[in-house]
C-alpha cells in the first residue's frame, strides 16, 4: 500500500499547462474510462438483445439474478466503499464484468446455463461496489457549480464504451445478414477490453490528493466502524427525500428488459449491433444535454433544476407516448413468441423509424438518470454520505430491473410492458417534484464543503504539495515556500474555468 500511496502522490503532482492530474475533472474522466472498459462493454453486449444470444428466457433469468443480487448488495455497497476506499472498491467492482461475459460465451458454445446464472449473481455484487464508488467520486470531487457537467463528462465517456463496443460488433457482424447469435470474436474482444478496467482503476487518486479549482481539497475521512456505518446507512430511511426518490430510483432501469427483448425479437445480429450503437449514441446526447441544462441555464441552482425537471417531464411523455403508439402495431404472440421474432435487417422499411425511437429512449434515459444524480449531489457534498446514497440508488434501481426482467421472462405482452413503463415514469415525477422544489440554492452561498485547502496539506518527502492550476496559484505557492504556511483567511476563492 505504501508503494501505491507513493505512486498516487507522484501522479497528483503531474501537470502539463492547464491540465493537472489532481483536478476533479481528470478524476471523473478516469472513472468514466474505467466504466468505458467495463460497464460500457457490458451495455454494448446487452443492447444486442439477450446478451448476444438467441435464448431470451435464459438471458432474462440470468439478468433477474444479476439485478436481484445487485439490489441487495447496493444497499451496503456504500458502506463497503467507505471502509475499503474508492480505488480498491472500484477495482473489485470491475472484476465481475469479464467473468459474466465469459459465461455468455460459454453458454453460447457449451450451453452452460448454471455458469451463466451464477456469473450473473457475482456480477450483481461487484457491480454494486463499482457504482457506489463511481457515484461518490463523481458527486463529491467536483465543485457544486460543475456537478451537472461532471455527470455529462462521466456518462459520455462511459457511454462511448457502448458506442465503441457496438462499433466492434457491427464491424464483425456486418456481413452476417442471417439470424443467429453473435460470433465468438465479439466476446473475446470485449473480454480483453474489460480486463483492462481492473488495472486502470488504480490510476484514480485518493480523495485527499484531489484539489478543486478554488483550492479546496476533498476531505479524507477516517473509516467508520461497521456498527457506525450500519447506523449511518439506516439514517437514509429517515430522510423523507430518499423515500420520495424511491419511485424514481426504482423505475430508472425498468425499461431495459423490454428494450433488450424487442431488439432480440425484431433484428438479425448486424441490425442488433446497429441498434446497440444507436442507443449508446442516444445516451451520449442525453448526458450532454442534461449537464448543460443543469449547469448553464440562467438563475440559481433551484431554478435550473425546476426548469430541467419540467423539460424532462415533457421529453419522457413524448418518447413513451410515441413508444405506445408504435408498439400497438405488433405483439410477440403474433410472431411465434420471442424465440422466433421478426428478424428484420437494417434495410427493412420500418427499421429507420425504430432506430430513431430507440435513440430517443436512451436520450431521455440518460437525462433522467442525470437528474437523479444531480438531486443527490444537491443534498450533500459529503463523500461518505454520497457513497451510501448512490449505493441505495443503485440498489433500488436494480430491484426495479430485476422485477422488469422477471416480467419479461413470463412473456408479458410488449404493449403491456411499455404502458407499465410509461405510467411508472409519469408517477415518479409526482413523487420527485417535492424534492426538486426544496433544492437548496447553495451555489449562491458558501460552498458546503470542508474548509481544507491545498496549503493545509503536509508536504511530501521532496517538499512538494499537490499543485493547483488556477489564477494566482503560483503566487500562493511562493507565499507557502516563503512563510511555510498561509492562513485560510488570506485565501481568495477562485473557480475553475472549465
Amino acid at each position: 500500500m505504501t508503494r501505491l500511496s507513493n505512486v498516487g502522490q507522484r501522479l497528483s503532482q503531474f501537470q502539463v499547462g492547464k491540465f493537472r492530474y489532481n483536478s476533479p475533472w481528470t478524476q471523473v474522466a478516469l472513472v468514466g474510462f474505467v466504466c468505458f472498459c467495463s460497464v460500457g462493454m457490458f451495455s454494448a453486449i446487452s443492447n444486442l438483445g439477450a446478451g448476444g444470444t438467441q435464448d431470451v428466457t435464459t438471458s432474462n433469468i440470468s439478468n433477474g439474478v444479476l439485478y436481484g443480487v445487485f439490489a441487495i448488495s447496493g444497499f451496503f455497497a456504500g458502506s463497503i466503499n467507505n471502509v475499503l476506499g474508492p480505488r480498491l472498491t472500484l477495482s473489485i467492482g470491475t472484476m465481475g464484468y469479464s467473468l459474466y461475459l465469459g459465461s455468455l460465451w460459454a453458454f453460447q458454445v457449451h450451453g452452460s446455463k448454471a455458469f451463466l446464472i451464477a456469473a450473473g449473481g457475482i456480477l450483481g455484487f461487484t457491480a454494486a461496489l463499482l457504482w457506489s464508488a463511481q457515484g461518490a467520486i463523481m458527486l463529491s470531487y467536483p465543485m457544486e457549480k460543475d456537478k451537472g457537467r461532471s455527470f455529462s463528462l462521466f456518462w459520455t465517456i462511459f457511454s462511448m464504451g457502448g458506442v465503441v463496443g457496438s462499433g466492434i460488433t457491427l464491424a464483425l457482424e456486418a456481413k452476417q445478414s442471417a439470424g443467429g447469435a453473435v460470433s465468438t470474436g465479439v466476446y473475446l474482444a470485449f473480454i480483453i477490453i474489460m480486463l483492462t478496467a481492473i488495472f486502470s482503476s488504480w490510476l484514480i487518486l485518493p480523495p485527499n490528493y484531489v484539489v478543486r479549482g478554488d483550492g479546496t481539497v476533498v476531505e479524507l475521512q477516517a473509516a467508520l466502524s461497521v456498527a457506525r456505518e450500519t447506523k449511518e446507512f439506516f439514517k437514509l430511511f429517515k430522510d423523507w427525500r430518499m423515500l420520495a426518490l424511491f419511485p424514481m430510483f426504482f423505475v430508472s432501469n425498468y425499461f431495459y428488459a423490454y428494450q433488450a427483448s424487442i431488439i432480440s425479437a425484431m433484428f438479425v445480429p448486424r441490425a442488433r449491433a446497429l441498434a446497440s450503437l444507436v442507443t449508446n449514441v442516444g445516451a451520449v446526447i442525453g448526458a450532454i444535454l442534461i449537464g448543460l441544462l443543469l449547469d448553464m441555464l440562467p438563475g440559481n441552482r433551484r431554478k435550473r433544476t425546476l426548469i430541467t425537471f419540467f423539460i424532462l417531464v415533457l421529453g419522457q411523455a413524448v418518447m413513451w407516448g410515441s413508444g405506445i403508439a408504435w408498439q400497438r402495431q405488433w405483439e410477440r404472440k403474433e410472431h411465434g413468441g420471442p424465440a422466433k421474432g421478426l428478424q428484420m435487417d437494417w434495410d427493412t422499411g420500418k427499421a429507420p423509424g425504430i432506430f430513431c425511437l430507440l435513440l430517443g429512449y436512451y436520450l431521455v434515459d440518460a437525462a433522467y438518470q442525470g437528474l437523479a444524480y444531480y438531486i443527490m449531489g444537491s443534498i450533500t457534498n459529503d463523500s461518505f454520505r454520497l457513497a451510501r446514497m448512490t449505493g441505495y440508488y443503485k440498489g433500488v434501481q436494480s430491484a426495479g430491473a430485476a422485477v422488469s426482467y422477471g416480467m419479461d421472462a413470463v412473456h408479458t405482452p410488449y404493449l403491456t410492458s411499455v404502458i407499465v413503463v410509461f405510467c411508472m415514469i409519469m408517477f415518479t415525477f409526482i413523487t420527485t417534484f417535492p424534492v426538486v422544489w426544496v433544492t437548496r440554492c447553495s451555489d449562491e452561498e458558501k460552498e458546503q464543503k470542508p474548509e481544507h485547502h491545498v496549503w493545509d496539506l503536509p508536504a511530501a518527502a521532496d517538499g512538494h504539495r499537490p499543485s493547483i492550476a488556477v489564477p494566482g496559484a503560483a503566487e500562493i505557492e511562493r507565499q507557502i515556500s516563503r512563510k511555510g504556511s498561509m492562513s485560510k483567511d488570506e485565501h481568495v476563492h477562485r473557480e475553475d474555468t472549465v
